[in-house]
């Protein structure tokens, strides 16, 4: 069982950054793949990112080269910092964890909402 917390949204102008943490708490974090998720008012959530265990990392296109997905086994903490934000990236966003790479996700995060916008 694990149990996370996601952190570090608010509302930014357009080209500007934010750094999203995402703390979990219980054992194993090492052993879950981690991922970033995120959903719009009236869409689906969608995919962002996920980092495996091995830190390889995926992200969807339109957020490659602005977004980066990484992991801090020690500190038990997975963080997106986005950058060149645009306002089609207006989202709440959620972390997630998964046992099986790229499966569907075993715990979430209670997500943090993140506005871009002048």
């Amino acid at each position: 069982q694990v149990q996370l917390v996601e952190s570090g949204g608010g509302l930014v102008q357009p080209g500007g950054s934010l750094r999203l943490s995402c703390a979990a708490s219980g054992n194993n974090f090492a052993h879950f793949h981690m991922a970033w998720y995120r959903q719009a008012p009236g869409k689906q959530r969608e995919l962002v990112a996920r980092i495996s265990i091995s830190n390889s990392t995926t992200y969807r296109d339109s957020v490659k080269g602005r977004f980066t997905i990484s992991r801090d086994n020690a500190e038990k903490t997975v963080f997106l910092q986005m950058n060149s934000l645009k306002p089609e990236d207006t989202a709440v966003y959620y972390c997630g964890a998964q046992v099986f790479y790229g499966s569907r996700v075993d715990y979430w995060g209670q997500g943090t909402q993140v506005t871009v916008s002048s």
